[in-house]
């Protein structure tokens, strides 16, 4: 009779993650006067930009929760304005109305106009470690770490993965390392996974 393995935290840390680019938008100035450092503000002309690219504005629907950002979106990957960006936060978008598979396509869509970014791979495997596809899962987090070995959830979520696989060589490694870069207080979920897989292994 084999062995259930049953580990206290089953899920991804940290969910799905949105490319955020800076939403904060330079004011151009002329040439008065800074109305925020000068005594008399009152020769200072502020012009406010006028011309988002379609994916910041996109984005900045997003951020409001604006229904119409998926469109937006789809916009920016028409008119090929961080196309792999857009897809990759319109996945979320997906997601987040219930469309998985839409999700799991659109960042797949992602990777095909940048097989390096981050995040659509960070996103992927979340999705698939939800889905129960764990070598997919490891795959894509993998990928991600190499992209980014400074997150820390990556390494969480990927020793997650192993220890569900029995790679537990891998997952006691990857979860020191997590617990390396998180506050203590943070690496409580890292210490209860370790001491089940000590358990499980003597």
């Amino acid at each position: 009779m084999t062995n259930i393995i049953e580990f206290p935290i089953q899920m991804p840390q940290s969910g799905l993650k949105r490319v955020q680019k800076s939403s904060k938008i330079e004011l151009k100035r002329t040439n008065q006067l800074d109305l925020f450092s000068q005594k008399t503000p009152e020769t200072n002309i502020f012009v406010m930009p006028s011309n988002l690219s379609p994916f910041e504005e996109a984005l900045m629907l997003d951020e409001k929760g604006d229904p119409n950002a998926k469109e937006a979106y789809q916009n920016a990957v028409d008119l090929n304005d961080c196309a792999a960006d857009a897809y990759c936060n319109l996945g979320i978008l997906e997601y987040e109305s219930g469309k998985t598979i839409i999700a799991i396509d659109s960042f797949t869509k992602s990777l095909k106009n940048d097989p390096r970014h981050f995040e659509s791979h960070y996103n992927l495997a979340n999705l698939y470690s939800e889905l129960g596809n764990l070598p997919l899962a490891k795959t894509h987090y993998e990928f991600a770490r190499v992209l980014r070995p400074d997150f820390p959830d990556i390494c969480f979520n990927l020793g997650l993965v192993y220890a569900l696989t029995k790679d537990f060589n891998s997952a006691l490694r990857v979860l020191s390392e997590y617990k390396d870069m998180v506050p203590p207080q943070d690496g409580t979920n890292a210490d209860k996974l370790i001491e089940s897989i000590k358990k499980l292994t003597g």
